[in-house]
């Protein structure tokens, strides 16, 4: 399988303090990783790092192609069309109705064709379970709802990966586990890696993959 995510020796840095050291860290595609770790380990520094959201200052790093230590402004865009992001907190806009929310994100990552943008939403609202759902402002969603839209956001450009930060944080255990159940159909159906942030060790138990523990400003594959 093609390796979607490399790091090699990489410094991961927050606001000028490096948290994490020598990170090596591979992924490869329709591959299922996990990220445990303590709160305020380092995990979401390491995520935003492969989002594009922090520079990598220090080792070699690429996602989907696309390295990270030459990473410039104007190549977010195209790196963003290969990764997709799931907030725990969703990030969604809550006045706005499902349709604009992946709307927006299809404008922002270079499909603006309208008939195209149609198609797109209407399939992933489907494979997400939302259809019904689609015309309805975030606000009036529940918390699994909103959470369906965060994948489906995350999956609209049938990204080569997904990074999700504790996508069931806030989700109730029935709610959290349909969440998962989701992201490993999808992930099937896509070809498309997970790298899952969590320090809930029964999601683990409950659909295994290989883990990587984020611990003492260091990141170690376990057994």
């Amino acid at each position: 399988m093609k390796e979607v995510v490399s790091l090699k020796n990489a410094g991961i840095y927050q606001e000028g303090v490096k948290v994490l050291r020598e990170v090596n860290l591979s992924v490869s595609q329709a591959e299922f990783v996990y990220l445990i770790g303590k709160t305020g380990s380092g995990k979401s520094s390491l995520m935003r790092t492969l989002w594009g959201d922090l520079p990598l200052r220090e080792g070699d790093g690429q996602v989907g192609g696309i390295s990270l230590t030459k990473l410039q402004p104007s190549t977010i865009p195209v790196l963003r069309r290969r990764v997709g992001m799931v907030f725990q907190d969703f990030q969604l806009f809550p006045q706005w109705t499902v349709d604009e929310n992946l709307r927006f994100v299809l404008d922002a990552t270079g499909t603006e064709d309208r008939a195209e943008q149609d198609r797109i939403i209407s399939e992933v609202c489907s494979d997400v379970q939302l259809t019904d759902q689609i015309n309805r402002p975030v606000h009036q969603l529940s918390g699994g709802e909103q959470q369906r839209a965060v994948i489906g956001r995350a999956v609209l450009n049938k990204p080569q990966i997904i990074l999700a930060d504790e996508p069931t944080g806030h989700l109730d255990p029935e709610t959290a586990e349909s969440i998962l159940q989701l992201m490993r159909k999808l992930a099937v159906e896509y070809q498309t890696a997970i790298l899952m942030a969590t320090h809930n060790a029964q999601v683990i138990e409950r659909f295994p993959g290989r883990v990587y523990r984020v611990a003492n400003g260091r990141v170690e594959e376990v057994d």
